[in-house]
């Protein structure tokens, strides 16, 4: 019903995100993007907003909250600098339910060239917990590009946790406990210009050989995009390694 309703206003679901709905005209572009029962409307037309709202009115009993400012755990706040979105209460509540939210912080998201494997340490008696906090640190990945490599390696274990790996897990919390405040800034200013970055370790992973490649891309000076990835294949050298990472 709801794709019925938004075609017949002249939207067009997205191929690559069929969430997002858009519609553009001369007078600019107006963007939906929906989850469940949740919307956010964004646009340059504000005309087509209006029309857009009204038209939902006629169809859906809607609730207008007014300017963005949470949606699904992410925080929206707006300075002279520009838009920021975060997570803090996202954080402050994943530290609260494991007991971490007086902990002491680390500078880094993970130690430096800590190495595990898949039978690092005996099985955890369960594994509930573990689980629990790496799929929630996966959400925060969302605006936080410096946790995904520590967070890529922590996720390769939620079949079969291990002593070693909860730790791990735990530094990352300690980590957000002292950047629970960053966030993603899109500035009001400044250049508009995309940039791509990627790198690669070599043969990383200690089970497989496999290399873990990383990128990301920048709108101007913010990020829009960010992956950390295990590679599909063994690379027979560095040079493959990073050939394959800047490829993807």
């Amino acid at each position: 019903k709801f794709h019925a309703t938004i075609s017949h206003l002249g939207f067009q679901q997205g191929k690559n995100d069929p969430s997002l709905f858009t519609r553009r005209s001369d007078a600019g572009i107006v963007a939906l993007l929906l989850y469940v029962d949740d919307m956010v409307i964004n646009g340059t037309d504000h005309v087509g907003i209006q029309r857009l709202k009204e038209g939902l009115h006629a169809s859906f009993h809607l609730k207008d909250l007014g300017e963005l400012s949470y949606f699904l755990g992410l925080e929206v706040s707006r300075d002279s600098r520009g838009l920021l979105l975060s997570q803090h209460k996202y954080i402050t509540d994943l530290l609260d339910d494991h007991h971490f939210v007086d902990c002491k912080p680390v500078s880094t998201p993970m130690e430096l060239n800590l190495r595990l494997g898949q039978d690092s340490g005996d099985l955890l008696p369960d594994g509930k917990a573990y689980r629990s906090i790496v799929g929630s640190l996966i959400y925060l990945s969302a605006t936080h590009p410096d946790i995904s490599y520590a967070v890529q390696v922590v996720s390769q274990f939620m079949a079969a946790p291990r002593a070693d790996h909860l730790p791990v897990v735990h530094y990352i919390l300690r980590y957000l406990q002292g950047t629970r405040d960053v966030g993603i800034l899109f500035p009001s200013t400044g250049e508009i210009r995309l940039r791509a970055f990627s790198d690669s370790d070599f043969a990383g992973c200690v089970d497989t050989r496999r290399s873990t490649s990383g990128w990301c891309v920048q709108f101007g000076s913010s990020f829009i995009s960010w992956r950390c990835k295990k590679q599909d294949k063994v690379s027979k050298s560095s040079t493959e390694a990073e050939y394959r990472s800047m490829s993807e």
